[in-house]
Order: C-alpha cells, then structure tokens, then sequence
C-alpha cells in the first residue's frame, strides 16, 4: 500500500499482512494482521514511529522511497513486529536516531544487536520538537511489555498507542469503517494479549486521557478517527465488573462430560444465566479468551486422562490462568473411569485466578439420576452469587 495521508505532515505507512493465521507461534489471527508506522514532518525534522515486521520490510521500504530524510526512529515498544526493520531504517538513513525509553533501549540491544550510539533516549513526558510538530512521550508500561510507551502529537491531537487499542486485523481501510467488526477483533486482542494487565491498563487510560484525544493511531489495526468507542470499551473490559455469564469449555473423550456440559447448560440458561458453551477439541482459543473478558464464571469440564484432567482442558487452565481474567467463581465437572484427580490437578493450575471453587461435579462412568440433581444445585449456586453481582 503506498503511503495515506492523516493530517498535515502526518502519514500512515506500514503493511497489512493479509494471510498471517498465528502470531507468536500462539495466537490465531483469523483476519490477518497489520504493522503500521506513521511519519511525522515538521519544519525542521522528520521522525518515522515505530517500523515493521522484518518479513515486511521491503514494503516499508518502498513507502520511504520518496522520503528524503528521516532524523529519528520512535521505537515504542521493543517487540519485533514493531522494532524488526528498525536496522534496516539505520542502513538507508544511516544519521538517524533510534528515540526510545532506556528500558526499550536495552532491550532492543539484546533483540536487534543495535550500538548504543545511535540511541537518543527520553524520559516519562519529555518531548522532541520538530519545527511545528512536537512529540511528547508517555511512558505506558505493561501494555503489553515493561518498556512501552506512546507518544502524543498535540498539534494534531494524535495519540499514536502502540498495541495499546490495537486490532489484529488485516484491513485497506485507513479509518474504522465498521466499529462492530473493529471492536470484535480490539476485544480478541485484549482478552489475549493485555487482559493480563487490567490494573496498568486502568492507570495507563487516565493517562492518556489527560490529553484531548482526537484520534488514536495503533501499530495494528485501523486508526481510530472517532476514538471514544473504544476508549470507552477498554474501560469496561479493564474494569472489576463482571457480567452474568458462564464460560463452559469442556472436551469429553466418550460422551459423559459432554451430556453434563449440556445439562449444566441448560439449568443455567433456565435460570437466566448467560452461557458461552465450548467443545475445546473445536474451540478457537481466541473466542474462548474472548468470552472470559466479561464473564463472572468459570465452569471448566474434562474427562480424566490417566487420573488427570484431559490435555485439552489442562491447556484451557494454564490459558485462563495466564490471561487472568476478572472471574470471581469456578467449578469443574467431568467423568472418569476408575480413579480421578481432576479436581485437585486443575485447582492447581489456575492459581492466579482469585475466585470462590464451587462444588465439583465429578461422576463415574455415564451421568445418572444423581449426577444431574448435582448439576441443578451447581447451577442454583451460580445464580444465587451472579444475583448479587
């Protein structure tokens, strides 16, 4: 794509990455992704924001073609979808500085093997004047890394987040044109990638909301022309508040945890509980980490793999344990053969998750008439406390 213009002096530049399935080898990406950086001209100097994906280099690289100059390389976060082609940048504009927190500094040593000479480090809110157009930097760790940061451009009112707000989603369009489709795909990215930092993300929003936002620029996604929706989103997403919903992710190897998943289902929805049912042999992890961003319930169901949970479910616990989503409650309910641990096996694989464990229901062999009396209390039991929420 060639270069689009934002405002006066300011343009987008960067890759969509139309055919990207996986990211860190982790991460589905149904839509793809993109890499955006951003040059900022002002009367006197030139600074290019953030880089590309090394794999997308030769993109960027015939997006600078026509770009004489570049003084100064924002790098506002270390990670090499965003840093990868900054050694590239240096070798076609070889008097450039690499601007960036001595945190990032560092580290884009060690990931890149960049000298320490071409750094020019900034402090929390020091700003670089580029005749007419200034950047002011703003420290915002732990979104997602401890060397983050954003950078403001009050002239324009642009504030350019890094994968703060961001979306994987490979797209031609400069601006959202489809908040709906855009807040689906920024709710992926948060419940996968920064829900494990609510608490710096709450600190890191009042920051940025010092300024008077008129547009949000991430490195992936579609810029934000009309930030407020989701300014508004991450508030929620970030916050304690929890929703009356359930997510049940279960895997059953024969049948028996499956009949009490839907069991478990149907009590719940008969007593106006909201379910999000996954068969995790299937699931999209993305939609299951999704579905964890609101809800106030945990429901995990397996069957047992040599007296141990299966390894589907033990993947969705270390899943929700690293994500740490804002549950206040779980349970598991599952089938085994002749001997089980299940439950004491997947308590402890959750133990960032400060949550009440309901009672477990755990049968032998096929569900009876028992099994499901049990299922019907655990779901009275889930009512009664989203009741109080």
């Amino acid at each position: 794509m060639k270069i689009r213009n934002m405002a006066d002096g300011v343009d987008f530049l960067g890759a969509a990455d139309w055919n990207r399935r996986l990211f860190d080898s982790l991460i589905p990406l149904p839509d793809g992704t993109s890499y955006n950086a951003y040059l900022v001209r002002g009367k006197d100097k030139t600074a290019l924001i953030d880089t590309a994906d090394p794999d997308q280099w030769e993109v960027l690289k015939a997006q600078l073609d026509d770009v004489e100059r570049v003084d100064y390389i924002v790098s506002q976060h270390a990670e090499q979808d965003h840093s990868g082609s900054i050694p590239f940048v240096l070798e076609k504009y070889p008097g450039a500085k690499v601007v960036t927190n001595p945190k990032c500094r560092d580290m884009l040593i060690d990931l890149l093997q960049l000298p320490e000479e071409v750094f020019l480090t900034v402090a929390d809110g020091e700003t670089l004047d580029l005749g007419g157009k200034t950047l002011e930097f703003l420290y915002t760790p732990w979104v997602h890394w401890p060397e983050t940061m954003s950078t403001w451009l009050p002239e324009d009112r642009i504030l350019f987040s890094c994968d703060f707000f961001g979306s994987h989603l490979a797209t031609s369009d400069l601006y959202v044109t489809n908040p709906a489709a855009t807040l689906e795909a920024a709710k992926r990215y948060y419940a996968e990638i920064m829900m494990p930092f609510r608490q710096p993300i709450r600190r890191n929003l009042d920051k940025v909301l010092a300024r008077d936002i008129g547009m949000i620029a991430p490195s992936h996604g579609p810029v934000y022309d009309q930030p407020q929706f989701i300014l508004d989103a991450y508030r929620d997403w970030a916050s304690d508040a929890v929703k009356n919903e359930v997510v049940l992710p279960y895997v059953s190897m024969h049948g028996s945890t499956q009949k009490m998943a839907h069991a478990l289902l149907d009590a719940l929805v008969a007593r106006g509980v909201k379910v999000h049912l996954f068969d995790l042999v299937v699931t999209d992890i993305g939609k299951l980490a999704m579905s964890l961003v609101d809800a106030a319930t945990l429901v995990l169901g397996t069957s047992t793999v040599h007296v141990g949970p299966h390894p589907a479910a033990h993947y969705a616990a270390h899943l929700a344990n690293a994500i740490r989503p804002k549950v206040r409650y779980t349970s598991i309910i599952g089938s085994y053969g002749w001997s089980t641990k299940v439950v004491e096996q997947v308590a402890a694989l959750i133990p960032n998750l400060k949550v009440e464990l309901l009672d477990p229901v755990i049968c032998r062999g096929d569900p009876r008439a028992e099994t499901y009396l049990q299922l019907e209390a655990l779901a009275d039991a889930i009512a009664d406390r989203h009741a109080k929420l």
